[in-house]
């Protein structure tokens, strides 16, 4: 008699814990599937030569001064240098001189870039245009602040002598003439760029970029006056363009005339002796 009821409490146990097994079922939700994210295909890439450090307008370079970088194929352009076109581009190009500023990790095109053994100050210059030499101080050049790509206007001051107040006297007065407008210095003595950082450059010459005319200009202007000042214009005034006429000085003269100039100045000419 005990062992059928034990038999009978089994088989309800056993029924029991299959039922609470098949509830549970019922009641849990089922696993969601975890999302598939998609991988997106590697770029291609190319190695690019760029500047392993900042290379300054003007400064030779050597082979410490390029560096290989993986670059996206799609980002590059037809100036820059690959390794699999130019594997050696790194020690052929060691020795140029920067036509401009490079920035590290900037791509290195050859374009900016001039060969030592040609002139650096023709290599730099705009096709068309003409260097020339000024002689300035420090009081005749915005006390000094004047730094290379900085523009500005010629003055010129030159003595004039006239009539004095009395009948046989004469009198000597100066006159000023803004004859060159919007110049862009191209160096200060030998430096072409900030050194070391300094905002100051004091030298004895300036060199500005003109066309062949406006160094006819210069020439002239400087035998006719002791010296000739650079006035710094803003920067934002600089990237206007002029649309006034331009300040001209013109050669005047021949054989049976004597020897002068003509200052044009807003479309106006003034005849100026140059003894």
């Amino acid at each position: 008699m005990k062992v059928a009821r034990i038999a009978v409490l089994g088989v309800a146990l056993g029924a029991g814990v299959v039922a609470a097994i098949l509830a549970l079922n019922l009641t849990t939700p089922p696993p969601t599937a975890e999302p598939t994210q998609d991988v997106a295909p590697a770029m291609p890439t190319v190695d690019v030569l760029v500047a392993a450090k900042d290379l300054r307008l003007g400064r030779p370079t050597d082979a410490t001064s390029f560096a290989w970088k993986n670059w996206p194929k799609d980002g590059t352009s037809a100036g820059y240098i690959l390794k699999s076109d130019r594997p050696s581009a790194a020690t052929d190009l060691a020795g140029t001189i920067a036509r401009g500023t490079f920035f590290i990790g900037e791509p290195i095109t050859e374009s900016k870039l001039v060969h030592a053994d040609r002139g650096f100050l023709s290599a730099i210059l705009p096709a068309g245009k003409r260097a020339a030499a000024i002689k300035i101080t420090a009081g005749t050049s915005a006390g000094g602040f004047i730094l290379p790509n900085d523009r500005v206007d010629v003055i010129m001051a030159h003595k004039v002598s006239g009539p004095g107040p009395t009948p046989g006297t004469t009198l000597d007065r100066f006159e000023t003439e803004t004859i060159l407008s919007n110049i862009r210095v191209l160096a200060i003595d030998q430096q072409v760029e900030e050194k070391n950082g300094d905002k100051v450059v004091i030298g004895q010459t300036a060199t500005i970029e003109l066309t062949p005319d406006q160094a006819e200009i210069v020439t002239v202007a400087q035998q006719m006056s002791e010296g000739l000042t650079l006035a710094l214009r803003s920067l934002a005034d600089s990237q206007t363009d002029a649309k006034t006429p331009a300040d001209a000085l013109h050669l005047i003269g021949g054989p049976t005339r004597a020897a002068g100039v003509t200052v044009v100045k807003n479309g106006v000419a003034k005849e100026v002796a140059t003894h």
